[in-house]
C-alpha cells in the first residue's frame, strides 16, 4: 500500500512537471479562469442597461411629459426629443434602440376614454437587449399611464396584493449568476483537456512504455493523471473565485468555498475520468480533439447551468442525470454557492457525482489496460 502511495506521489510530481512545462496548457488554464470568466459575466450581458430611446412627442401635455421622465438611468438613458421625420435615419443610423411615438391628443382622447395608441419602434439588431427592453419599456409605460388615470391610488377593488421577494439576487444581476457559472464550465472543459491531454501526450512521445517497465501498475498511472489534472484545476478554480469572482466582480458568494472545492475536486476525479477514456480511443490530439469537442457541448448545456432541467424531456433529464456527472455538479454548486447550502442538504448529490466518478474511473482503466495489451 506504502508502495503504492509513494508511486502515485512520484507520477503526480512528474505529471506537474510536464504541465509546468506546457506554456500553451498554462495559458489556456490561467484565461480560462481569469479573462473568460470576466469577460462573459460581465461585458457579455443581455440585460437592460444603458439603453438609447427616442421620444416623437406630438401631444406636449402632461402625461407625455411624465412619460419621457419616467424612462431614466440605469435601465435607459435619458430619452431624446426627435422629429417624426428623423425617426428613420436615426433607427437606420443606429443612434437609438426604441423610439417612442406619442400621437397628437393623446391625453386627452385617454381621459376621454377613446382607447389612443402608443408607437414603440424597435431596433432588433441586438435581439436579447430589444426583447427584454421593450418589456421592461412596455411595463414603465403602463405602470405611468395608470398612476396618471388613477390619481396615484391603487384601483379599487382588487382582490390580492401581489408582493416579489427576489431572492440569493435581489438586483437580478446576471454576471452574479453567470460568473458561477463559467467557472463551472471552465472546470469542466479543462478537466477534460488536461487529462486526455497527459494520456496522447505519452501515446505520442512514446513514453508509455518506459512506464510499463517500471513497478508501477495501470491503475497507478491512470490515477496519477486523475489527480494531477485534478489538482490544478481545483486550485485555479479557487484563485478564481477569490480574484476574478468576489473581487474583481463584486459577486457574493454566500455559502462555503471549502465546501464547493471539495464537491469540485471529486467532479474532477469523475471529468478526468471521462477525459481519459475518450483518449483510450484516440491516437493523436486532433483525434481526441475531435471527440471531447461534442462530450464538452452536450455537458455545458445539458448540465442544468444555462438551461434548467426542467424543461428538457424527461426521457433526456433522466439519461443526463444517470450517466452524466454535470447535472449533479450544477445543482451542488448552486446550491453550496448561491443559497448557502451545507453538507446536509446537498450529502446526495456528492454521492452521485462519487458513484459516476467510480465507474468513469473503472472504465478509463479497464480501457487503458485493453489499449496497452494491443500496443
Amino acid at each position: 500500500m506504502l508502495r503504492a502511495l509513494s508511486n502515485i506521489l512520484r507520477l503526480i510530481g512528474k505529471e506537474m512537471r510536464s504541465i509546468g512545462g506546457d506554456p500553451v496548457m498554462l495559458a489556456l488554464v490561467v484565461y480560462s479562469f481569469t479573462a473568460m470568466i470576466y469577460l462573459v459575466s460581465n461585458d457579455a450581458s443581455t440585460e437592460v442597461r444603458d439603453l438609447a430611446v427616442a421620444i416623437v412627442d406630438e401631444d406636449h401635455s402632461q402625461l407625455s411629459l411624465r412619460l419621457a421622465e419616467a424612462i431614466r438611468p440605469p435601465q435607459f438613458q435619458a430619452p431624446v426629443q426627435i422629429r417624426a421625420d428623423e425617426v428613420d435615419e436615426a433607427l437606420d443610423q443606429g443612434r437609438f434602440i426604441f423610439v417612442l411615438d406619442i400621437p397628437p391628443n393623446f391625453e386627452a382622447d385617454l381621459m376621454a376614454r377613446r382607447q389612443p395608441e402608443l408607437s414603440l419602434q424597435v431596433d432588433a439588431t441586438a435581439m436579447a437587449q430589444a426583447g427584454n427592453g421593450a418589456t421592461d419599456l412596455g411595463g414603465i409605460i403602463a405602470s405611468e399611464i395608470t398612476s396618471f388615470m388613477t390619481g396615484g391610488t391603487e384601483a379599487e377593488g382588487a382582490p390580492i396584493d401581489v408582493v416579489i421577494r427576489t431572492w440569493f439576487n435581489p438586483n437580478l444581476e446576471t454576471s452574479w449568476f453567470g460568473s458561477v457559472m463559467q467557472v463551472m464550465n471552465s472546470i469542466t472543459m479543462l478537466t477534460l483537456i488536461l487529462a486526455g491531454a497527459a494520456l496522447i501526450r505519452e501515446r505520442e512521445h512514446g513514453t508509455v512504455e518506459h512506464l510499463l517497465v517500471m513497478p508501477v501498475s495501470a491503475a497507478e498511472i491512470v490515477l496519477s493523471k486523475i489527480l494531477s489534472s485534478g489538482l490544478v484545476i481545483v486550485a485555479a478554480a479557487a484563485l478564481s473565485l477569490l480574484i476574478v469572482v468576489q473581487w474583481a466582480l463584486g459577486v457574493p458568494v454566500s455559502g462555503s468555498v471549502p465546501l464547493f472545492l471539495f464537491g469540485a475536486g471529486i467532479y474532477t476525479v469523475a471529468i478526468a475520468s471521462l477525459g481519459i477514456l475518450l483518449s483510450t480511443f484516440s491516437t493523436s490530439m486532433g483525434q481526441f480533439s475531435l471527440l471531447v469537442i461534442p462530450v464538452m457541448v452536450v455537458l455545458n448545456l445539458l448540465s442544468g447551468g444555462m438551461t434548467p432541467l426542467e424543461s428538457m424531456p424527461d426521457w433526456l433529464r433522466l439519461v443526463m442525470r444517470l450517466l452524466t456527472p454535470s447535472p449533479h455538479f450544477v445543482v451542488f454548486a448552486q446550491g453550496v454557492l448561491f443559497r448557502g447550502a451545507g453538507m446536509i442538504t446537498v450529502w446526495p448529490e456528492l454521492l452521485a457525482l462519487a458513484a459516476l466518478g467510480t465507474a468513469y474511473f473503472a472504465l478509463s482503466l479497464t480501457q487503458f489496460r485493453r489499449v496497452l495489451l494491443r500496443s
